[in-house]
């Protein structure tokens, strides 16, 4: 059980957060189903689809009115962790396809995604963001799963440890959606959390920081690449320039930052803002107060950001803010404590493993302080073991997404969008095998996950 009172260095307040309620709680019950999908984001698309399209009856549930998560709602505006880094000048080579790769097609096909742009050692795509959504509706539709967008989780239905629903709430009131398995994809850990379940924050209560991502609109691309160049990661010129600024007592906090070409005519899509709260504190989103503080203050950066570059880049001074996320840019709150956890030592050996469910190329991505670090891991990847899904305790529940158990490091590589689709694919694999085999997760065989898992595509 996770200690509430302990959490002082993590949250700014103390918040109730367990809500466990009887399985026969006197509350109208909107559904009944085998597997309940918390999230809508890709980790739990993927698991909604995959699982309603093995013939299970599935809910999904997402506190917005649209899918998409922190790819959407958080405008990260890229499918990251595709493709294998190098130095040695070759172009993007894939090596992460099943689900994933499904989705990455699909909205390609819609003109939803622009081609592999170089990111460093690596590559990276941008999608537009109303593409990723329709995309979203279209498989959610297509595979038969019940959506209940606008719709929050308030609470867990628990039979002693066996988790059987959870309490939801919306503009119509209050209802219970009772479930076999659950798969928490929030992002969050939000189910494992109000059941009691143990989870941490980062390294020791320090996670990485928030950001506020923005697009950049009538921007002359011509102009723009030729001083810019094709690396979507600033050039050292640009990254002076921000430095003197900031001498100067312009509000520029981060020095490195990345900007990447966008499906649309002369847009651009910019990472640049680095999150801390007025007095210098990190912020933990899962606060209202520092989310609301991190999306003010974000809101202002970009501001300051977007006239920096309309005064210091050439293309870009006639330039203007588009919009900016929905919500703050977040890559990290809760960390379940899980069967096994992914090690720092896992990534940069670059582990392979009988049990691994998604392979990851994405480099160690750690944003604290004024610029992000990277450790790249190079023409070479790691796989993530089935055991960091499935929680320590309790059952009939898995997670899904940046909330898997992993160590602070290497959480900061394997949190990203390819990934998180491939681990709602797995979730949803475990689940299914769960109820044909009337078995708990947690003595389900990795290996048997990804056995199926590579019948449906993954390069497993």
């Amino acid at each position: 059980m996770t200690d509430i009172s302990a959490l002082g260095g993590y949250l700014r307040h103390e918040w109730k957060l367990h809500a466990v309620h009887p399985p026969n709680v006197e509350l109208p019950v909107l559904a009944e189903v085998d597997v309940l999908v918390v999230g809508g984001g890709a980790a739990g698309v993927a698991a909604a689809t995959v699982a309603a399209e093995s013939g299970r009856s599935v809910v999904l549930i997402e506190k917005y009115g649209f899918c998409g998560g922190a790819a959407v709602a958080g405008l990260s505006g890229t499918v990251c962790g595709l493709y294998l880094a190098s130095d040695r000048g070759r172009g993007p080579e894939q090596v992460v396809f099943g689900f994933t790769e499904r989705f990455r097609a699909q909205m390609a096909a819609r003109g939803g995604l622009t081609e592999p742009q170089k990111y460093g050692k690596t590559w990276t795509s941008a999608h537009d963001p109303l593409v990723w959504r329709e995309t979203a509706d279209s498989l959610l539709e297509q595979a038969g799963v019940r959506v209940l967008l606008h719709t929050s989780v308030t609470g867990v239905l628990m039979d002693g440890n066996a988790h059987r629903g959870v309490v939801v709430e919306s503009n119509a009131g209050r209802a219970v959606v009772k479930a076999a398995r659950t798969i928490d994809a929030s992002g969050d850990a939000a189910v494992v959390a109000r059941a009691g379940h143990r989870y941490s924050f980062g390294d020791g209560g320090a996670i990485q920081n928030p950001t506020m991502f923005f697009r950049l609109g009538n921007v002359d691309m011509e102009r723009y690449l030729d001083y810019y160049g094709t690396d979507t990661i600033c050039p050292p010129k640009l990254t002076d320039a921000i430095v003197a600024a900031r001498s100067a007592g312009e509000d520029l906090p981060r020095q490195k930052i990345w900007v990447f070409r966008t499906t649309r005519p002369g847009e651009l899509m910019v990472n640049a803002t680095r999150l801390t709260a007025r007095d210098g504190r990190m912020l933990n989103v899962i606060d209202p107060e520092d989310f609301t503080e991190a999306e003010v203050l974000g809101r202002k950066q970009v501001r300051a950001y977007a006239d920096f570059l309309a005064r210091h880049v050439p293309g870009c001074e006639d330039s203007y803010v588009v919009d900016t996320g929905v919500e703050a840019g977040i890559r990290q709150t809760r960390t379940i404590a899980g069967l096994e956890t992914l090690r720092n030592d896992d990534v940069v050996t670059g582990r392979k493993r009988p049990d691994g469910i998604c392979r990851v190329p994405w480099p160690i991505e750690l944003h604290s302080g004024d610029r992000p670090k990277l450790h790249w891991l190079l023409d070479d990847y790691y796989e993530v073991p089935y055991g960091t899904l499935v929680p320590e305790t309790g059952e009939n529940i898995i997670v899904a997404g940046r909330s898997l158990s992993a160590e602070h490091e290497a959480l900061a590589s394997a949190r990203v969008t390819a990934q998180c689709f491939e681990y709602g694919h797995a979730a949803a694999v475990a689940a299914v095998l769960s109820l044909d085999e009337d078995s708990r997760f947690r003595d389900i065989e990795g290996e048997s996950v990804r056995a199926v898992m590579a019948a449906n595509g993954s390069a497993l």
